[in-house]
C-alpha cells in the first residue's frame, strides 16, 4: 500500500476522524507562542493539511487568523461543516497555494510526514515572512504506559506495520529534526508534552480504527481486530473509561 493512498484513505471517514481523534492541550500553543516570540492573536497563520480543523479551531481561539490548506475531498468538506467562516484553499506542503513571505506562522498538525520534504521546507520558506515560524507536530501515544505499549505491538503485527521503538522522547536523533534542520540549514527546537484524556472505549476504539493504517484495511479486517481488542480492554477498564495518554511531539523552526 503507497503512501499516497494511505494519506487519501482519511477521506472516507472523515466524520469518524472529526468524532474521536483527541485535540491537543493548550500547553502545546503557550509553547508556539513562547518560542515565536509573539502572541497567536492577530497572527497571519496557514494550517496546512488541515484536515478536519482540529489545530484550526484552536488556532482561532487565540485570536490568529488562520486560513487552512487540505488536498482532501472529504477532510475538506468535513471543515467547511465544522467551521464555515474559516477559508479554506485546495493544496498541500509542496506546492503551497499562498503568496510569497504572506503568513506568520505555518503549521502542520499531524500531517508534515505526508509531504516531500524536499519540497515542503522550501515551500514553507518561501510563504512565511521574514522571522515567520514553522511548527510542526504530533499526538503520539506514551509507550512508557504498559497497555498503550502493548495495544501498539497488536495493532502493528494486525496490521503489518513496523511498531514505534520508543516515546519520542527516546529519540534525540529523530529523523524529523534532522531533515528539517539539514534541508533548510535552521535551527529547530523540540519539545514534548504530556497530557492525557478520558474517553468512552467506544470513543477509544474508534480513534485507533481512524488511522490510515487501519483505514486501508477495510471494514472486515478493522471490525475483526476492533472485537477482540474491546474484549482486551473491558479487563483492564471495567467501567469502559479509558485514560489516552499522549506526547506531543513538537519542532518549531523560525525563518531567517
Amino acid at each position: 500500500m503507497t503512501a499516497d493512498s494511505r494519506a487519501h484513505s482519511f477521506n472516507a471517514a472523515a466524520a469518524q476522524y472529526a468524532a474521536n481523534r483527541p485535540s491537543y492541550p493548550p500547553a502545546l500553543l503557550d509553547t508556539v507562542e513562547r518560542l515565536m516570540d509573539r502572541p497567536l492573536a492577530g497572527a497571519r497563520v496557514a494550517d496546512v493539511g488541515a484536515g478536519t480543523g482540529i489545530a484550526t479551531v484552536l488556532l482561532r481561539e487565540r485570536g490568529a487568523e488562520v486560513i487552512a490548506v487540505e488536498p482532501g475531498d472529504g477532510m475538506a468538506a468535513q471543515f467547511r461543516r465544522t467551521l464555515p467562516d474559516v477559508p479554506i484553499v485546495r493544496g498541500d506542503g509542496n506546492a503551497l497555494p499562498l503568496a510569497d513571505a504572506s503568513r506568520d506562522l505555518i503549521t502542520y498538525a499531524q500531517s508534515w510526514h505526508w509531504t516531500d520534504t524536499g519540497r515542503s521546507v522550501p515551500e514553507a520558506l518561501r510563504v512565511l515572512r521574514p522571522g515567520g515560524t514553522l511548527a510542526l507536530w504530533w499526538n503520539t501515544s506514551a509507550l512508557d504506559v504498559p497497555w498503550i505499549a502493548a495495544q501498539h505491538e497488536r495493532v502493528a503485527r494486525h496490521c503489518g506495520v513496523k511498531p514505534p521503538a520508543s516515546s519520542p522522547g527516546e529519540r534525540p536523533d529523530d529523523s524529523r529534526a534532522i531533515e528539517l534542520a539539514g534541508l533548510a540549514g535552521l535551527a529547530v527546537v523540540r519539545r514534548h508534552l504530556r497530557w492525557s484524556r478520558v474517553v468512552p472505549l467506544d470513543t477509544h476504539l474508534a480513534n485507533i480504527s481512524s488511522h490510515s493504517a487501519f483505514l486501508v484495511l477495510g471494514e472486515s479486517g478493522t471490525r475483526a481486530f476492533l472485537t477482540e481488542e474491546r474484549t482486551r480492554l473491558r479487563e483492564l477498564f471495567p467501567d469502559e473509561t479509558v485514560e489516552e495518554t499522549y506526547v506531543v511531539d513538537l519542532l518549531v523552526a523560525t525563518r531567517p
